[in-house]
């Protein structure tokens, strides 16, 4: 394929409810979703997941256009390529910038999929024709609030709950989620919120029988990682130290993590995801699916990825009507019973809904 025209749209969709993390609060998401063509006019779709603000990496919105327009879409616009995967070897002279790397390697995948007649998940290897789903909940104004969030969410079938702790909410919400619903997966995300000095704090979470603790300590560590696991039962799952099959290979020596959580933008794309899947999976060390408040077309990678064998375990992958009034797919990411089925039409196997991202975009730049 050859791409020969990119256009970059800058979206703000609004959320049904605001999503409190230990970052801060979020009531409406912007971000990037780039369309590429190529000279068949075969057009694929991909998603920055960067936020506005530096709360969850260095990567912002901004600092993604200005490596898009400026190195990323110029070194492969009008390039002969015959797989994706040569998008990863084009981008590996730029240092980091995984969001914007992933967002314009997701519109290739999806074009290399539709040229091939696949469905992304084929495309990428995978086999599932229905993926299992986990809920994330942030941070809520009181426990009760909480509890009857979880409970509506496991009636819905959830397959694990994901509840979001910094210190001061942390041990009581555990005990009380695990009193009230004591056969529920359910794991802790701690968004780099605590030190090796709450090592006392974090053993009393071992009571609790958590699938997980997720990034408990700081975002680029995975020394003090290592410490932590050796003095705690629960697997610890490492999220934001993780940018590349290099780091999970450090980790996993090291003894830091017994889960690894792939995030497709966080790794630079789905080249990296599938290689990280394939070490972990060799290694013994389950995987899941992260979610980064994504529309419809980023949730898409989401759940071809998650297609892969090694991914034992339900990711943040939940319906787009949890989130969105209305979506930019259509027919939106619906989890019925805890479960999505994967669409299998050719590339991310959703119609674009043209007409929600007109309303919704902010500014517009094509490139070619």
């Amino acid at each position: 394929m050859k791409i020969t025209d990119v256009t970059i749209r800058h979206l703000q969709m609004k959320l049904k409810s605001p999503f409190t993390t230990s970052f801060g609060t979020f009531t409406n998401k912007d971000f990037l979703l780039l369309e590429a063509k190529d000279e068949k006019v075969t057009i694929g779709w991909g998603e920055s997941v960067a936020f506005e603000a530096p709360w969850y990496n260095e990567e912002t919105l901004q600092t993604n256009w200005h490596m898009l327009e400026d190195f990323l879409i110029p070194l492969i616009l009008n390039k002969e390529i015959t797989h994706p995967d040569e998008v990863n070897e084009m981008f590996a002279p730029i240092r980091k910038n995984n969001m914007a790397k992933s967002a314009i390697e997701g519109a290739i995948w999806d074009i290399y999929a539709q040229q091939t007649n696949q469905s992304l998940a084929e495309a990428l290897g995978g086999k599932k024709e229905k993926i299992e789903v986990g809920i994330s909940i942030g941070i809520q104004d009181s426990i009760d609030t909480l509890v009857e969030l979880v409970d509506g969410y496991v009636k819905d079938g959830f397959k694990r709950i994901k509840v979001k702790i910094k210190p001061g909410w942390d041990v009581e919400v555990i005990s009380t989620l695990r009193e009230t619903f004591p056969d529920v997966a359910i794991m802790a995300d701690a968004n780099s919120a605590y030190t090796l000095e709450d090592i006392g704090l974090l053993k009393q979470l071992d009571t609790f029988d958590l699938m997980m603790i997720e990034q408990p300590l700081a975002s680029d560590d995975i020394i003090d990682h290592a410490t932590l696991q050796k003095e705690i039962k629960t697997p610890i799952c490492l999220d934001e130290s993780i940018h590349s099959l290099e780091d999970t290979r450090k980790a996993v020596e090291l003894g830091s993590t017994k889960i690894i959580n792939i995030k497709i933008g966080r790794v630079g794309g789905l080249t990296e995801a599938k290689k990280i899947h394939d070490y972990c999976a060799k290694k013994d060390i389950p995987v899941w699916c992260g979610g980064m408040l994504e529309s419809g077309i980023g949730r898409s990678h989401n759940v071809a990825l998650t297609t892969l064998s090694n991914f034992v375990l339900p990711g943040d992958t939940a319906g787009s009507n949890r989130y969105w009034e209305k979506d930019i797919i259509k027919p939106e990411v619906v989890s019925t019973d805890g479960y999505i089925t994967v669409p299998t039409s050719a590339g991310i196997g959703y119609e674009v809904d043209r007409d929600a991202i007109e309303s919704y975009t902010v500014a517009t730049k094509h490139y070619n």
